[in-house]
């Protein structure tokens, strides 16, 4: 799959922009502020409904604009779309396929794009909502329908909280506490989904993500990923950040289990904890509670590893994942983008991550000066000053 035209209207500091993009390496070059990222940005949001840069829409629109419009034709084989995507201020966002309304989630299942970003090394030195949100921007690529599980759990989170509070406020009234059992028993219907997608989706990326990061850091390291499960009782009882510490196997052999395994087990630690829970007025058990530590040999790469090594990580994590992608899907290779990275590497590194990347049908970087990138990875190049593009 590529993006053979972008369009962005009041998106960021772009109030016009069209570009056209070929097959292979495509250079975005422009000094920094003058909005090359905000190009590559606006592909990922297509295909993942959020930007890597910022939690809300809010800053995407153009300052007093009430809406942005990304329109992209895409190309898969013998097959063009034109994917449309209008993000309100006001209101909820509206989407179109082929000139056709549908659902924002639905333009997921067309446009896939895999962003590596230098703030990505959060993900190996961050906090869990972070990995949380990898995975999970991963998952609803390859499985669509996952976003509205997702969005459904995240919405049962909140009204269980809320009930939660009203418990403690009212004294623990039995009336309270039975409604709590119905939402509880829906908590664990669709947590238990997201948890067993998530455990089958690390399992599948192990053995891509030991090779990208052996291509990509030239050693003999072995990379791995371990599933830290509230369920398990990781990080039930506090704000979840347990990949300070060697983990338990206890999650990674969780991978096994079924739905239904997984629902007895979420069923019982939240029976274990519900005094905690009516105490604090939160829900401290599912999937928003977990996290995945990264180990690096016998040790987790969070606190052990250097700044190399967890560069590596978090850039074969995203290479991984395109590798995921693109034996999933019929319609080819995800957009692999590359926002600003090799203006951070040694020539070494340069040379070694793009020889990882020359193989995907369409690769997207942004730089500031040209020189950065290495030559194996020259193609086409667009040139942005002041939110407009200027040579393409």
């Amino acid at each position: 799959m590529r993006i053979a035209h972008l369009s962005l209207t009041d998106y960021r500091n772009y109030e016009r922009a069209e570009v056209s993009f070929d097959a292979g390496p495509t250079l975005i070059v422009g000094r920094n502020g003058q909005g090359k990222t905000n190009l590559v940005e606006a592909i990922g949001y297509l295909a993942t409904l959020s930007s890597h840069r910022v939690s809300n829409d809010q800053p995407l629109i153009r300052a007093g604009r009430d809406a942005a419009i990304i329109r992209a034709r895409l190309q898969s084989s013998d097959r063009e779309l034109l994917a449309e995507l209008q993000i309100n201020r006001v209101g909820a966002n509206r989407a179109q396929l082929n000139r056709g309304v549908v659902k924002p989630r639905e333009l997921v299942r067309y446009c896939h794009s895999v962003l590596f970003a230098p703030e990505d090394i959060a993900l190996v030195r961050g906090e869990p909502s972070g990995r949380r949100r990898f995975l999970d921007e991963l998952l609803v690529q390859r499985i669509p329908r996952m976003a509205g599980v997702m969005s459904d759990y995240e919405r049962v989170v909140r009204q269980r909280n809320t009930l939660l509070k009203s418990a403690r406020a009212s004294g623990l009234r039995d009336a309270k506490l039975s409604t709590l059992d119905i939402w509880d028993e829906r908590l664990v219907v669709l947590g238990s989904e997201i948890i067993a997608e998530r455990l089958n989706l690390i399992d599948r990326l192990q053995d891509p993500l030991r090779a990208a990061y052996q291509s990509v850091a030239g050693d003999d390291q072995v990379p791995r990923l371990v599933p830290a499960l509230s369920i398990d009782g990781s990080g039930a009882g506090e704000e979840g950040d347990v990949s300070d510490a060697v983990p338990s196997e206890t999650g990674s052999a969780r991978r096994a289990a079924s739905v239904t395994e997984i629902a007895t087990h979420f069923r019982d630690m939240l029976a274990r904890l519900r005094g905690r829970e009516l105490d604090r007025a939160i829900t401290l058990v599912g999937p928003h509670r977990d996290d995945i530590v990264l180990m690096l040999n016998a040790l987790p790469a969070k606190g052990y590893a250097s700044h190399g090594e967890s560069w590596s990580y978090a850039l074969a994590l995203k290479l991984a994942s395109a590798e995921l992608l693109r034996h999933d899907f019929a319609s080819g290779d995800p957009v692999l983008i590359l926002d600003d990275v090799f203006a951070e590497l040694d020539q070494a590194r340069r040379r070694r991550l793009a020889d990882a990347v020359t193989g995907y049908e369409q690769v997207l970087i942004t730089a500031a000066v040209l020189d950065d990138v290495p030559e194996a990875l020259a193609g086409t190049v667009v040139r942005i000053r002041a939110g407009e593009v200027v040579d393409a």
